[in-house]
Formats: C-alpha cells, structure tokens, sequence
C-alpha cells in the first residue's frame, strides 16, 4: 500500500511518515523544502531503518503533480499536509497563501478524481472555529468567520474537499489539530522552524538554549486562572497516530461518512504560564520572559471535546505536556549541540 505524504519532512508530518512506515506502508513524500530539509529523511530513516521515496516538488506546478501521479499510479491514500502556517505572515502577503494553499490542494483532488477510489486526509486547523462561544470546543461548533488568510484557507479547503467528496470517489477525513508540539522520543526528528519561531513551544526552548534573550508573553489579563491564553497542546506524536487511524478508518471503509471531521487534541486547556513552568520542572532551568500587550487576533481560549475523536475515530493522546516539554527541548539541545 503506498500512502504519498504531502510535507512530509516538516515537523508534523515527518512524525506522520514514521507511524505510517511502522504500520508497514510504503511512502512517497512530496515536499519542496521552503520549510523543511532533506536532513530529515536520515532522522525518519534512523527510526524506520527505511528511507521513503522522496520527491522534491513545488504543488503548486500543475503539470510537476501530474507528472508525479503518472510515476506513482498506485498511490491509494494521500495525506495532505504541505501549506504555508503563519498567522502573520499570511496577513502581511495574503496571496502567497491563497496560491499555496488553494492551488496545491485544488491539483492533488484534480488526479486523486480520476481513480476509481482514493482517501484523503486533510491538514486542517482549529483556526475554523475562531473564538468558540463554548469549551471545549466540538466538532459541531460552528465555523466562524477566519481571523487570518491562513485560517480562511483551512475552511475553503475544508469545503473544496467536501464538494469533491459528493461528485467523486474520493473519501476524506477532515483533521481539525488544536496545538502540536514535542519532538519524537529518539530524538532523531522534531520542530525546526526556520528564523523566529511563530509558535510558543520552539520560542520558549530557544529561550531556555540561549539563542533568544526572553520570552515574550502576550497578555496577562486574560479572563482565564492566570490571565494568560490558554490552548490544547497535543504531543506530536499522538497526532501522528491519529493520522494513522484516520486513513485506515478509510482504507477499511469503515467511514458513516463521505467526508468526517475530528478534532484533535488532548481535551485539557493549559495557559502559557502552565507552558512555561512545565518546561521550567523538565529543564530544570529559569525561563526569563516579559508580559506585552496582547496580540491581535488572539483568541482566549480554545481546547478540544476529544469525545468524537476518542469513540468514533478510536484514537486518544496519550502523552502529557511534560513529556512533549522534556522531549522538545532534548530535541533543542541536540540541534544546538550539531
């Protein structure tokens, strides 16, 4: 069975091609590098003992992801991974986000059609559901009005998705993750933003390593137990199960639906502050930060009902914030130590 992993040497869905090799699939990875290296195939190949096929493509040459599914025409499952991710930088060039995260997804659907069958499983983000109006958040909560590009590109995809589903013989499974972080327990792969990290879990590490001065933490009077925001953070490497189980759940044809949705996440809110002071007990270190101003765009709060995902998909985090702390930043030290 060969699953092709979109992204597949970035920090998700390296993790994701581990899981799937351990499974016994074959994968292809597609990826063209603007965030990620090629380094990472001998990580997933140190875990595995097997190096996937790679191929470096840009999605968004129509005529490059054609000539891609005329090589590997027995490509059954795809996971659909490879998108632009910052909040900010999809506000400051909007367009770059909408051709990357559009096109791409519109092109793979465009071959996955053709087939008599195929399963897809989307990248999807809690960003649809905004400020939720209740915690934790369902899969029925509705869909709010995108705060960014990025995450209006998540809720058009959703729906690109779903129209395809209805008049074709594709499947999909829509993965809606709340906040991934930790690096995989051999240490071999793990988060490597490039530049300043956007999320809070590299920047708080880096911090801790020394390349960063301070944390910045942004607000401090939130109506939340500390005042600051609280988010579901989800070891890395149980979402990389879950995209195990979700293609399966396909492939099996145990599906109720054309297309399903799952949230993905621990079903526990941690503030920033919890953040910090996990990583401080796994550390052993002081971690210097400031209060700033709150950011715009920022929502509260927003943690997963995990219910859907636990009795329906069959799948559940196992793995606590300590432990996604302690292994990313025993995945910083290695980084900084090379």
């Amino acid at each position: 069975m060969k699953v092709l992993v979109t992204g597949g040497l970035g920090f998700i869905g390296s993790h994701t091609v581990v899981e799937l090799q351990n499974e016994g699939y074959d994968v292809v990875i597609i990826d063209n590098l603007s965030n990620s290296s090629e380094d990472v195939l001998g990580g997933i190949t140190a875990i595995t003992g097997k190096t996937p096929l790679f191929e470096k493509i840009d999605l968004r040459e129509k005529s490059a992801v054609q000539d891609f599914f005329k090589k590997h025409n027995d490509v059954t499952g795809v996971i659909h991974f490879a998108a632009s991710k910052a909040v900010g930088e999809s506000v400051e060039n909007p367009l770059l986000y909408y051709e990357n995260n559009i096109n791409s997804l519109v092109y793979l659907l465009q071959e996955l059609k053709e087939k008599p069958e195929a399963s897809f499983i989307f990248s999807s983000s809690c960003t649809v559901y905004g400020q939720a109006e209740k915690m934790p958040i369902t899969e029925d909560a509705p869909v709010q009005v995108a705060m960014s590009p990025y995450g209006n590109t998540k809720q058009i995809g959703e729906e690109i998705i779903t129209d395809t589903a209805k008049v074709t013989n594709i499947s999909a499974v829509l993965l809606r993750y709340f906040n991934p972080i930790g690096a995989h327990e051999s240490v071999q792969i793990g988060e490597l933003p490039l530049g300043v990290p956007q999320n809070l879990v590299p920047f708080i590490t880096q911090t801790g390593v020394g390349l960063r001065q301070e944390l910045s933490v942004f607000g401090n009077d939130y109506p939340t137990s500390d005042g600051t925001a609280v988010r579901d953070y989800i070891h890395v490497v149980d979402l990389a199960k879950a995209h195990v189980i979700a293609l399966q759940r396909l492939l099996n044809k145990k599906n109720l639906a054309k297309v399903e949705t799952f949230n993905l996440g621990t079903g526990t809110g941690s503030s920033v502050l919890e953040v910090i002071h996990s990583f401080e007990k796994v550390s052993d270190k002081k971690l210097p930060y400031k209060i700033m101003p709150r950011r715009e765009g920022d929502v509260t709060e927003a943690y997963a009902n995990t219910d859907k995902a636990n009795n329906v998909l069959g799948w559940k985090a196992e793995l606590s914030l300590d432990e996604a702390m302690a292994s990313a930043w025993k995945w910083e030290q290695k980084v900084r130590n090379k």
